[in-house]
């Protein structure tokens, strides 16, 4: 860090994360940011078994889904007069036939159950305080698929009831994983719709909330994700397009600062050398057929045979 940049200070924890932990990530599309880099280093990696959720209750009612194995049948199902689709899922799990619908959300909880019971590490992103009521049933929506919104009431959701929703479900966990390491993080992404008023205000109940949690559970535990995009990178260079996500240099910088909040170097080490392979595997050569580009691929065969033998365990 230097002198044009404020430091974001955290303390690391004390539980490392290594290439044997399992991780599970669930929450909003910084989830998938982190997850996604995590894949990329060799570790093992599952993330959002129901697709991006946005509010921490939705992710609440998927983890208590992945806890019984929940299966979801046709009558748990929507049909907007195109697709089926699940209320509790992201539109990703949308299909024009109900079984091939159901064959997703089922195939994934699957998986994900199997994760749940062994993940060392689980990574919680809530986006947003605000959450939408099918006005058909009462019952709180993970998405609503573009659907009309005069079939929700939009309300936001207040600091207790959050803390109220995990307080069960974290016990839960502590009882049927009592390894588990649970880390919450706000998301940096903004909800500019909502103006920047009442982002702030969303944003300040989910901060709150994960405090609240943290004093309650010795297990749960905070990374200021949030704080190093809008501080340490205090600059509309570090954001997309969009000026609202933040940039691959963002995603990367926080990526680094997660490195340093809950692994030791050497793991550190080893997530570099995996990248570093990776960053070559992707490399194409003009002239594939060429002697150096021949060189090239035996280099980096017997780089990735070298690093097996050192590490057997980890899955290039």
């Amino acid at each position: 860090m230097n002198k044009f940049t404020t430091t974001v200070k955290f303390e690391p924890l004390d539980y490392k994360i290594d290439h044997h932990s399992n991780i599970l990530l669930m929450g909003s599309c910084f989830s998938e940011y982190i997850g996604s880099k995590l894949r990329n280093a060799g570790f093992s990696v599952e993330m959002n078994p129901f697709g991006v959720l946005f509010n921490p209750v939705s992710v609440k009612m998927g983890l208590e889904y992945l806890i019984e194995n929940r299966r979801f049948i046709q009558k748990d199902l929507f049909f907007n007069g195109l697709l089926w689709g699940s209320f509790a899922h992201s539109t990703l799990f949308s299909a024009t036939d109900p079984d091939v619908c159901l064959e997703k959300i089922n195939t994934n909880i699957d998986i994900g159950h199997v994760h749940l019971l062994k993940t060392d590490f689980l990574l919680l992103t809530f986006g947003t305080a605000w959450v939408y009521d099918l006005k058909e049933t009462g019952g709180l929506v993970a998405n609503c698929h573009k659907l009309p919104a005069a079939k929700f009431n939009r309300r936001r959701l207040t600091v207790q009831e959050i803390v109220a929703a995990y307080a069960t479900l974290f016990q839960n966990i502590g009882v049927i994983n009592p390894k588990m390491q649970v880390v919450c993080t706000v998301s940096p992404v903004r909800h500019w719709k909502d103006g920047p008023h009442e982002n702030t205000i969303s944003k300040g109940i989910l901060h709150l909330a994960i405090d609240e949690l943290c004093k309650k559970f010795e297990f749960v535990h905070y990374f200021p994700a949030y704080e190093i995009q809008l501080d340490e990178l205090r600059d509309y260079r570090f954001y997309a397009e969009d000026m609202i996500h933040p940039s691959p240099v963002a995603i990367h910088h926080i990526w680094q600062r997660f490195q340093t909040f809950c692994m030791h170097e050497e793991t550190m080490k080893i997530a570099e050398r995996i990248e570093e392979i990776r960053l070559q595997e992707g490399h194409r050569g003009i002239h594939p057929d060429s002697s150096e580009h021949q060189a090239f691929l035996k280099k980096l065969a017997d780089k990735k045979q070298k690093f097996r033998t050192e590490y057997p365990y980890i899955d290039l």
